[in-house]
């Protein structure tokens, strides 16, 4: 088993991160779908061998539409590696800003539309694979970041939730050994200079059984 052949999406692709998993993802034989809000930042990543797709993933008729016009073009997803985030701090819990975690709470929804979307492609492929990018503060949270642990903790009870679908699929089919798909979590303290690790630690997912890897917590960079 490898990625070779599967078909991933990439969601909030337009970064170091994303730009790492497109080569990784292309290296390996599998197709990619990048998504992302920007043409123009899309544009390097098509030239990765991506097909690009813009998409704002926080609106849940744009990411319908979105899944829609893959499936009419006879694309089926069985992979998804979730990018959409980012940073915002500091002010202790007195300074966590409304407007600071509305920011942040897009990755969750994000997160949500995705999978929802694409969750019938996901549980009928022959080997499925999803993650997410968590961080270290959702073990240790600090008032200085109190909204985006919040955010990621949420995010990561998502994430083990899909893996309890994935499970509960397997167990409606003929045996527990249906298992095909696998929802990962990986936490990094920080993601800079991580992205090529990152990468490959996504692809590797295939390597291995998906009883191996289901609801499993991945540090990087520990």
């Amino acid at each position: 088993m490898s990625a070779r052949g599967r078909c991933v999406l990439v969601a909030g692709a337009t970064s170091a991160s994303g730009a790492a998993a497109v080569r990784a993802l292309r290296a390996a034989g599998a197709t990619v779908v990048a998504v992302g809000r920007d043409a123009a930042r899309l544009g390097p990543l098509s030239a990765l061998g991506a097909r690009g797709a813009v998409c704002d993933l926080t609106d849940d008729t744009a990411v319908a539409a979105l899944s829609a016009a893959l499936r009419a073009d006879g694309v089926r997803v069985d992979g998804i590696l979730h990018l959409v985030g980012g940073w915002r701090g500091g002010g202790g819990i007195a300074g966590q800003s409304d407007a600071d975690y509305r920011a942040l709470e897009g990755g969750l929804t994000a997160l949500r539309h995705v999978s929802r979307a694409f969750w019938d492609d996901l549980v009928a492929a022959p080997a499925a694979r999803t993650a997410i990018v968590s961080s270290t503060a959702v073990a240790r949270p600090l008032a200085g970041g109190a909204n985006y642990a919040a955010v990621k903790a949420a995010e990561e009870a998502w994430a083990r939730a899909m893996a309890q679908g994935f499970a509960k699929a397997a167990d409606a089919g003929a045996s527990a050994a249906a298992l095909r798909a696998a929802s990962v979590i990986f936490r990094v303290r920080s993601l800079a200079g991580l992205e090529d690790d990152l990468a490959a630690a996504f692809v590797g997912l295939w390597d291995a059984e998906a009883s191996a890897v289901n609801d499993q917590v991945i540090t990087l960079g520990a």
